[in-house]
């Protein structure tokens, strides 16, 4: 558990890690530098780290986790598709603002299914860590079509998201993995940042 680690046992962690899960990492992390910047590149390198990531969760027992980088391979395909589609046309694909009561239902929804997530992985004991597992993951499948379409209270949900992943990898022992997901979360507010300008900017030469 979570009170029983160590600065020792995380740099342990780091120094068992595979090359398969630095790579995997790696190209997590410029998925995210590049979408900040609304740059289609960025697909590519979230289809190859999902593909990487779901064998090493599937094999660490994570279901939940392996299904949603399996989700992942196919949403990065679709938004490769979406944004290369818009940027070959006027009608670019704008980063657009949610609403509150959006905000509300997809949080309402997300929560109601998070929760019967959470419930069969208690039952059918297939989960170290059944809550996190689930809410993550329901969040993280319902974020990535927000993050498709460039809306921008998507970064918001990623801090939030990427922070319970935090906590979720070092309940199960990816200690590397929690550490680049810290980084994540970083990078998920400067990813908002990054779009509300470029937000203002599109707003300025309508």
């Amino acid at each position: 558990m979570m009170e029983n680690v160590t600065l020792n046992t995380i740099l342990t962690g780091f120094a068992q890690m595979s090359g398969w899960e630095i790579a995997a990492a790696l190209m997590g992390v410029a998925y995210i530098l590049l979408a900040a910047k609304e740059s289609q590149w960025c697909w590519p390198f979230a289809f190859f780290s999902t593909i990487i990531y779901t064998v090493l969760f599937w094999e660490g027992q994570l279901p939940m986790q392996a299904l949603l980088n399996f989700y992942y391979i196919g949403m990065a395909v679709y938004g490769y598709w979406l944004w290369r589609k818009h940027g070959k046309t006027e009608d670019n694909l704008a980063i657009t603002s949610w609403s509150l009561s959006n905000n509300l239902i997809f949080i309402v929804i997300g929560l109601l299914i998070s929760a019967l997530a959470t419930y069969y992985l208690q039952v059918s004991e297939q989960s170290k860590s059944p809550a996190l597992d689930a809410y993550t993951t329901v969040f993280a499948v319902m974020n990535t079509w927000l993050m498709a379409k460039k809306i921008l209270q998507n970064w918001l949900y990623w801090v939030v998201i990427d922070a319970a992943a935090v906590v979720l990898y070092m309940e199960t022992s990816y200690y590397a993995t929690a550490a680049l997901f810290v980084l994540n979360t970083i990078l998920a507010v400067a990813g908002y940042i990054s779009w509300l300008k470029l937000q203002k900017q599109q707003s300025s030469t309508l």
